[in-house]
């Protein structure tokens, strides 16, 4: 189908200007002033912002704690209505078994069938030995240039101590595949997790406790170590803390070649709400913890400077009824992740854009076009420009609206935003320039997303 948007303001990361776009086979064709092509569709986009699909490059589809499995790609609809047409999803290397092989059964069982937006996936290491740091090299063949570690979560067998980081970092060099780091010192949690619950503190609010700033900033400063040593690229993870983001930034410009994304709970959601009494706490259980106004406020700064590069959701479907009450009786034992999905493009226009905290040039960079650069995935997506996929927002500045759970796709039994007022809204959406999405409706097919093979060396783009 042709598609000719007329009238609309369009913002890149880098400009703003009234203009037309045509979409021909999937494709962005022409982009000027007064087109006058004749296509199958004209959509009058006046008084509209017209920007590219937005890209969540840290998602968790059917992501397992414990004995609990969190929705899969059947909730992916509800990024689609919001404008994210691209997600990036964790796919966790099974024990024993390559990347590979996991990311080609999860593919096959989890995603075929179901995915409503265009995907890529990031390797997840559960396995580290050799032949996996072996594998590092070959990823990109694969179309997986980015492999997550995680510091955290001693005990489990995803952790994964300063041999593995090292070895990781090691491999990942010539072959320009990205490391990811999840940056929290996991003996430190360990010993604060058992002294909290020793002393009796055993609900939601125990799980900031035992995760205070500091556990973040050193697995950071470590993690920067590790990189320098390696000579290769490091990507820091939904970054929280002030003191986290000022290592990155610090470490950056000493010439390590360290980078950071924060995530939409991080920038708009403090540690008081996992104090809601009758259990209420453990919907905004996530790690690291949330933390207060005075690290939100500096991590605004971040983004505005070009400190951190990448605004995601760290989308995890888990329900508060059932899978969140596996920790009634201790808080370690609440599984970790909160909805945000459907939330991210909406809420950081409404507390990001309409407040004056960032630009909108600054809006689409963080959450459309810096995330495909990161992941090979530019100019393809996350940009607007002549030969990129027709992914396309139409975004109305003026729509007032209040954020309900009970008019939200995510499958999820709660929102994170419960009662928040949303500035703005996707009035329409195109995927591959077909119109999937309209004013909170999803009207595309479930399975109709494609996998997207990013590009390595994503790092080596200028990202500040």
């Amino acid at each position: 189908m042709t598609v000719l948007i007329k009238n609309g303001t369009i913002i890149t990361a880098t400009d703003e200007f009234k203009g037309d776009i045509l979409v021909k086979d999937g494709k962005i064709d022409k982009i000027g002033a007064n087109l006058d092509d004749v296509a199958e569709m004209t959509i009058d986009a006046s008084g509209k912002y017209v920007f590219p699909g937005g890209i969540d490059q840290h998602t968790h589809f059917n992501f397992t704690f414990g004995e609990s499995t969190c929705v899969g790609w059947e909730s992916s609809d509800a990024a689609v209505v919001s404008g994210t047409t691209t997600v990036i999803d964790f796919a966790n290397q099974k024990v024993g078994w390559s990347v590979k092989d996991s990311v080609d059964e999860y593919l096959e069982e989890k995603v075929v069938d179901k995915a409503c937006c265009d995907y890529g996936f990031h390797g997840v290491v559960f396995d580290p030995n050799d032949a996996l740091f072996k594998e590092i090299e070959r990823l990109p063949e694969y179309g997986i240039p980015t492999i997550k570690l995680f510091m955290a979560y001693k005990g489990h067998p995803y952790h994964c101590d300063d041999d593995s980081v090292l070895k990781a970092l090691q491999a990942s060099t010539d072959a320009g595949v990205t490391i990811m780091v999840h940056a929290e010192n996991a003996d430190m949690i360990d010993v604060l997790q058992k002294q909290t619950v020793n002393k009796g503190i055993t609900g939601p609010i125990g799980h900031a406790i035992s995760r205070p700033p500091v556990v973040e900033a050193e697995a950071v400063h470590r993690a920067a170590y590790l990189a320098n040593l390696a000579d290769a690229p490091i990507y820091i993870v939904h970054v929280t803390a002030k003191e986290a983001m000022r290592i990155i930034r610090e470490e950056y410009a000493k010439g390590t070649n360290i980078f950071g994304e924060t995530c939409t709970h991080y920038l708009t959601t403090t540690v008081d709400k996992l104090d809601l009494p009758d259990f209420e706490g453990a919907k905004y259980v996530c790690s690291p913890a949330l933390r207060t106004q005075d690290h939100l406020d500096e991590l605004w700064i971040a983004l505005k400077k070009g400190w951190l590069n990448a605004i995601s959701s760290d989308h995890v479907g888990f329900n508060w009824a059932v899978h969140k009450h596996a920790g009634k009786d201790s808080f370690v034992n609440i599984p970790n992740g909160a909805p945000g999905l459907e939330n991210r493009i909406p809420i950081i226009w409404t507390e990001g854009v309409a407040k004056g905290r960032i630009s909108k040039q600054k809006f689409v960079e963080l959450c459309c076009t810096n995330p495909a650069k990161i992941n090979g995935l530019y100019p393809q997506k996350g940009t607007l420009a002549v030969g990129s996929d027709a992914d396309i927002v139409i975004f109305d500045p003026d729509y007032r609206g209040i954020v309900t759970n009970e008019n939200s796709l995510h499958r999820v039994d709660f929102s994170s935003y419960e009662g928040w007022e949303q500035i703005g809204r996707a009035e329409k959406v195109l995927l591959r320039g077909e119109l999937v999405a309209e004013n909170g409706k999803y009207l595309g097919k479930p399975g109709s997303g494609k996998f997207v093979a990013g590009k390595p060396f994503g790092l080596c783009y200028d990202l500040r």
